[in-house]
């Protein structure tokens, strides 16, 4: 017979039903930057290594878990918005969790926003692209207004006067975000408002009217009605907004508040209910006689925006690789703690094949990446200025493209944890498809490339003396560029194979770079699966003498 002792000991021993073994733990506390071997070989070969320092802090800032969390909660608690006071006043205010602020104030403080403006120059885009790559890491979303507060820039300046009076604020470090007149403010940000329902991507079916107040014409007063059905950042302090003047479709910079200390009636209808990029607030709105001052010629409205829209563009490609490096490191952390069938998953074969694959992506994503930051670090330079042209439409059609398979596969790899809300996986994935579809989609972005190629021919050269470099260095690349080359002699029918045709583009160029720039292990196995194989089909289907540890050993994030 038991003793009493003896029973409790049983129970005890009963109740403990399982024990926490063969899990991976959070990645946390580790630095972002030194962490990073392909992002620090590109800040250094691409002209941003007098930043090192600041991107080192920088990298341990956003990799650290109290800053990590900050993502998790800007997107747990989404923003809400209040059309009126409580005493009836229209206020159009959105109100965000204070870890959304506390991302927005990072970004500005760190120059996100602002900084190749300010202080231009060798490294400048570079150092900026840098940081937003690892800052888009924790959170995505808010860097919505921080990149339209960037890229507007460059239109803005096409309008001096007006230039004169919101430069300074747009590029100021700091960050305010009431919801009172610029007079009052330090520091503002800028959105943007082009799509309407009946158009789209097809802005010149724009039926919002601009009707001036005196005599019109650039840098002079409209006043703006119509609808405008997507306008993201509405809390932003001003936009660029597109409307019908009488000279035609034109742009205009559109403040949240008149001079005169008013409400400018530019009026939020509700936000919009997205799949993604939830700490952003999106927003549908009507222009009801809104207050604003023509930007560029009249007429002349989508050259002055496409400035802003470019720069927007290229920020989709630095987020969408950020989305890659932050899946592909999550996957790479667990499995080199996770076992199964008597071994750690990344070190058995058929995972090798896949975690490698993954790293691959991402650091092709990224080298191109920030290749194109270094051209418009030097767009003085006309080789420079014409890869911005072409090579932007490329990189942004294709990485933000290959970013949702990726997110995917490497959630696959986690496995049914990845799954859960309480994981970085769900927000990740739902975010991926985001910037493919936002600033123009694929097909816009193969229509570009179109155009580009007809209007300026000299970006098509200029684009095979930038892959030609690696002429020599890697025979399956120089026989798919000839191939390539040989395609892009007859445009006649491009529009209907342009979809391939970029994708060879793409391709080609990332393999080149790679082939110069990144270890022979890294490149031989990107143009090996890219380049010879037919098409690149699901991640993990890489050819044969591919040394995927290596691979693997590169990528993977060591904390501490």
């Amino acid at each position: 017979m038991n003793t009493r002792a003896e029973s409790a000991t049983t129970a005890l021993y009963l109740a403990d039903t399982h024990a926490v073994s063969n899990l991976s733990n959070e990645l946390s506390n580790y630095n972002m930057y030194t962490a990073d071997a392909a992002l620090a070989e590109s800040v250094r070969r691409e002209g941003g290594q007098g930043a090192e320092a600041e991107l080192t802090q920088f990298g341990a800032l956003t990799g650290s878990a109290d800053y990590l969390e900050l993502g998790h909660l800007a997107n747990k608690f989404q923003p809400e918005f209040d059309t009126h006071d409580r005493f009836g006043n229209r206020i159009d205010l959105v109100k965000f969790h204070p870890a959304y602020h506390q991302l927005m104030k990072t970004s500005i403080e760190h120059g996100l926003h602002a900084a190749p403006w300010t202080t231009p120059g060798l490294g400048a885009h570079v150092a900026r692209a840098a940081k937003t790559y690892m800052h888009t890491q924790v959170e995505a979303g808010h860097g919505c207004p921080i990149t339209m507060t960037f890229a507007a820039v460059p239109s803005l300046r096409l309008q001096p006067e007006l230039a004169s009076l919101w430069e300074p604020k747009i590029t100021s470090r700091v960050y305010d975000p009431r919801n009172v007149p610029v007079e009052q403010k330090q520091g503002v940000t800028i959105g943007m408002a082009m799509t309407e329902k009946q158009g789209g991507s097809d802005v010149r079916t724009n039926s919002t009217r601009a009707y001036p107040v005196g005599y019109g014409g650039p840098g002079q007063a409209y006043e703006l009605v119509g609808h405008k059905y997507f306008v993201s950042a509405p809390m932003c302090d001003a936009f660029l907004v597109l409307a019908q003047a009488p000279g035609g479709l034109s742009c205009f910079l559109l403040p949240r508040w008149r001079p005169d200390g008013s409400k400018n009636p530019m009026q939020v209808l509700r936000l919009k209910k997205k799949m993604g990029n939830a700490s952003n607030a999106s927003s549908e709105t009507e222009l009801r006689g809104a207050l604003a001052w023509m930007v560029g010629e009249e007429g002349r409205g989508v050259r002055t925006i496409i400035e802003m829209v470019s720069m927007t563009r290229f920020d989709c490609m630095i987020g969408s690789s950020a989305g890659m490096r932050m899946a592909a490191s999550q996957a790479l952390h667990h499995c080199a703690q996770r076992s199964a069938f008597g071994n750690v998953l990344n070190k058995q074969p058929l995972m090798q094949n896949v975690l490698a694959d993954l790293a691959l992506e991402s650091e092709a994503a990224l080298t191109l990446t920030m290749r194109m930051a270094r051209a418009m670090d030097n767009r003085a330079d006309a080789h420079e200025d014409l890869l911005v042209r072409l090579v932007t439409a490329v990189g942004k059609y294709w990485i933000c493209k290959r970013t949702p398979n990726h997110a995917y596969e490497a959630m696959e790899c986690i496995g049914g944890s990845g799954v859960m809300e309480d994981s970085m996986f769900p927000r990740m994935f739902r975010e991926s498809p985001v910037n493919a579809i936002w600033e123009g989609s694929g097909n816009v972005q193969c229509l570009d490339v179109l155009r580009a190629l007809s209007k300026t021919p000299a970006v098509l050269e200029a684009f095979f003396v930038e892959v030609g470099q690696a002429r020599g260095a890697n025979a399956a690349l120089d026989r798919y560029v000839a191939n390539l080359a040989n395609d892009l002699k007859d445009l006649q029918d491009f529009e209907y194979r342009a979809r391939d045709v970029v994708d060879r583009m793409a391709l080609a160029i990332q393999a080149s770079l790679l082939v110069r720039h990144a270890p022979a292990f890294i490149s031989d196995a990107f143009c090996h699966s890219r380049l010879e194989q037919l098409g690149h089909h699901n991640y993990g289907t890489l050819p044969r003498g591919v040394d995927v540890a290596a691979i693997i050993e590169r990528a993977t994030p060591k904390a501490g």
